[in-house]
């Protein structure tokens, strides 16, 4: 379905937008790796999508997720940008968004953008993360009515320290399902239920238990773009960290909230490395947490 009112004319001619359909997904991934690795090679950042494969993977996923909204830009039957929100849980998340080289700077991410805002205008909250050091973006996010809320740094890394003998660390099982998603409203206010299911079919979630009880979890501890994570304090989120290292043999990354201060000095001391600067952006409600959080991309 080709949604008329989102059509415009760039300087290389008309430029269409439409639902993402299946065949859409090898298109989509490459303008996305170029368009990322382009941008972020020019800041001095190491890209989200380090190969075409990476980037058409997640296309692929997102357009076939039922749970997802997927648009895509055309011009002359090729695909020129696309965008994603996700839809599963209350709070909807934007992204990413990508729009190709040779036509930037033409209006084509704004009318993408439009297009995700119009499909979420009934949602309590709609939110993203965008990379600080993106000027353009962060302008155009504002403009569309979102509100800075929270200062993140990508980290990655294996700490130094091994699990917290008082904490029990583990994967996440079906029978934790309802603690998690009671312990992510009491913590954000919001149900995570969808993306805790999805998580746990991939396998990669973890918990901490602390007496005998759930404090914690994390969605995908090796994979920052699909990760994030709750905890009933600071304390139950750093033994979770450790504890998802030692069940892992790649780097564990996660999006922390830098004004976490005390967090933010631990981590740097278990040798966990900045890779880039980003900000959480929301449009509609929001209330800051109330325990360990460390949110996805998406929100």
């Amino acid at each position: 379905m080709t949604l008329h009112d989102r059509s415009l004319h760039s300087a290389t001619g008309l430029i269409e937008l439409r639902e993402a359909q299946p065949s859409d997904a090898e298109a989509a991934g490459l303008v996305m790796h170029r368009a990322f690795s382009a941008f972020h090679r020019s800041r001095g950042y190491e890209s989200d999508f380090p190969n075409v494969e990476a980037a058409t993977g997640l296309a692929t996923a997102q357009i076939a997720d039922l749970t997802v909204y997927g648009v895509v830009a055309v011009r002359n039957g090729v695909v020129v940008g696309s965008n994603f929100l996700t839809e599963g849980d209350a709070v909807r998340g934007v992204g990413p968004l990508s729009v190709a080289l040779d036509v930037q700077g033409q209006g084509v991410g704004r009318r993408l953008m439009q297009a995700v805002l119009d499909r979420g205008a009934e949602a309590a909250s709609i939110r993203l993360c965008q990379d600080a050091f993106n000027g353009l973006s962060l302008a155009l996010y504002t403009e569309l009515g979102f509100d800075a809320r929270e200062p993140l740094a990508l980290v990655s890394g294996r700490p130094k320290s091994g699990p917290m003998p008082a904490c029990a660390v583990r994967r996440l099982t079906a029978d934790d399902l309802d603690a998690a998603d009671a312990l992510a409203r009491r913590v954000t206010g919001f149900d995570r239920g969808v993306d805790l299911r999805a998580a746990l079919a991939r396998g990669s979630a973890v918990a901490v238990e602390r007496g005998g009880r759930l404090a914690g979890y994390m969605t995908a501890p090796d994979f920052w773009l699909l990760n994030h994570a709750v905890a009933e304090t600071e304390a139950d989120l750093s033994a979770l960290i450790l504890g998802a290292a030692s069940l892992t043999e790649t780097p564990v990354s996660f999006l922390l909230p830098i004004r976490r201060a005390a967090l933010f000095r631990w981590c740097l001391g278990q040798g966990f490395r900045v890779v880039k600067p980003m900000t959480l952006m929301s449009r509609g409600a929001y209330a800051d947490p109330n325990g360990g959080y460390l949110p996805s991309v998406m929100y």
